[in-house]
């Protein structure tokens, strides 16, 4: 069984029995009794085995961690170089005499050769193919972005959904480190990849964007 499907299962058990919780007896001694027993112990005596003195949720505390990570910070890191690998691509495309609105796709093989796609002639392409390819700046923006974007755009969804819906991610809850100095971009994206490499090609479905990537410039809906 993967991380990822162990994580899942265990969220899903949890809502259950929660749900599944008997509603205190309200009456006679039973109903007194239960509410004596219900009374806060202090933290350390037998039998405590609540997550944290307060009696917090476990969906509590996720919401506490994944609220203090810098998504703002993320989101300008990562805008940097999406400002970069756009505008020249942009530049390529006044050199060539293009369109302002040609459509270009580039990705990047696994030897980390960049690879150009769109409506264009073979020779045009071929040419600002091997441009991206001496251009050292160009392909390591590229490269950042094919494992970063994918890692913040997860992050991303999760927070929202988890703030308009109260979906609980288990993915993002397992990311997010309690300590916030190990919770750099750097260690989050490191994080979701061991994760993704754990987990199968039918989980990666539902865990996020999948692991191919490619930056289209101009695309058509």
């Amino acid at each position: 069984m993967s991380l990822l499907t162990s994580l899942i299962r265990a969220s899903t058990q949890f809502q259950q029995a929660l749900e599944k919780r008997p509603a205190p007896d309200q009456s006679g001694k039973d109903a007194a009794a239960k509410a004596e027993r219900a009374q806060p112990q202090p933290a350390g005596n037998p039998g405590d085995d609540r997550f944290t003195p307060s009696g917090e949720t476990v969906a509590d505390q996720a919401l506490q961690k994944s609220r203090k990570l810098s998504m703002a910070e993320y989101k300008q890191t990562v805008g940097q170089d999406l400002a970069f690998v756009r505008e020249t691509l942009r530049h390529k495309l006044a050199e060539y005499n293009l369109q302002p609105a040609t459509g270009l796709s580039v990705s990047r093989n696994e030897s980390g050769t960049v690879q150009v796609a769109g409506q264009i002639r073979e020779q045009t392409r071929a040419a600002i193919e091997t441009d991206l390819n001496v251009n050292r700046n160009f392909k390591d923006a590229l490269g950042r972005l094919s494992i970063n974007e994918p890692t913040l755009g997860f992050m991303d969804n999760a927070l929202k959904l988890n703030q308009a819906y109260g979906v609980n991610n288990p993915l993002l809850d397992t990311l997010v480190s309690e300590n916030q100095q190990f919770n750099g971009l750097q260690d989050l994206v490191h994080r979701y990849d061991s994760l993704r490499r754990s987990a199968n090609a039918e989980q990666l479905e539902t865990a996020g964007p999948a692991r191919g990537y490619a930056f289209n410039l101009n695309a058509r809906a």
